[in-house]
């Protein structure tokens, strides 16, 4: 049995929870699912004071004292993760930008490998397209597998050709998240991540030491020696790819440091 936890960025129980609830039914009737929704209002989040004691030291040492670790807790203790937001002044709720905010360590030391990820954004006239790709580039950056989100009109009243829509486009995503659920838990990476994971770690590797904690992070993990952040079996051609970013990001952060 698989779990499904979404979080909801709104206290309103109207359109935006609404959809959620329509996708968690259409996949528990997919089967072998259970699911819970979580209302981001129900807990205190309190605002990122961009101290980055989380970033250099370790979110244990963060000065806010909240309910973060508890969310996150869900977060790994779910097999599939779903982000949902009305778009308010042309993006994501403050509650759920609150939240984020609050992960923002994790984008430097990712951890939700394995897990299926996808967003739901109820937008009023226009906007819910760069939410759904922003919450698309979120999920993939904490180490999700992502499903692309979905966004929907809903003004009131909603209009029934609107929520019809709405449905069919509910019935697809919860297919498509479903089978990815039940599929591979680790699949091959696209050039682009897999450019900024050898990238990234390279960088790290030749400008960081044991004072850092990203660093003892990636050391940890044997990242500095993998072809990814998790086990897979790169073909040749992205195995080329991934020695080429290596090669070349080291060329650059030498050439930096020698001017």
């Amino acid at each position: 049995m698989k779990k499904v936890t979404a979080f909801v960025g709104t206290a309103s129980r109207k359109h935006t929870y609404k959809a959620v609830r329509r996708f968690l039914d259409k996949l528990k009737a997919l089967g072998d699912v259970e699911t819970e929704i979580v209302g981001l209002g129900d807990f205190q989040v309190e605002t990122c004071r961009a101290c980055k004691l989380c970033m250099e030291k370790g979110e244990d040492v963060c000065p806010l004292k909240d309910d973060r670790d508890v969310l996150i807790a869900k977060m790994m203790a779910s097999d599939g993760v779903v982000f949902a937001s009305p778009n308010l002044s042309w993006h994501v709720s403050g509650m759920m930008k609150v939240f984020l905010d609050r992960l923002a360590f994790v984008f430097h030391r990712p951890r939700f490998f394995g897990k299926v990820f996808t967003s739901i954004t109820a937008q009023g006239i226009w906007g819910g397209q760069k939410i759904e790709r922003y919450f698309d580039f979120v999920g993939k950056g904490l180490g999700f597998n992502t499903v692309m989100g979905i966004y929907f009109t809903a003004l009131d009243p909603m209009e029934a050709s609107e929520e019809k829509k709405m449905d069919l486009a509910l019935e697809r995503q919860s297919r498509q998240f479903h089978k990815k659920l039940m599929g591979p838990v680790y699949p091959s990476p696209s050039l682009f991540w897999l450019m900024a994971f050898r990238s990234g770690r390279t960088k790290m590797r030749l400008e960081l030491d044991e004072r850092s904690l990203d660093y003892r992070y990636y050391r940890d993990k044997g990242w500095f020696e993998s072809d990814y952040f998790y086990p897979v079996r790169l073909n040749p051609a992205k195995k080329l790819a991934g020695d080429f970013f290596d090669s070349r990001q080291t060329r650059l952060t030498k050439k930096r440091h020698s001017l």
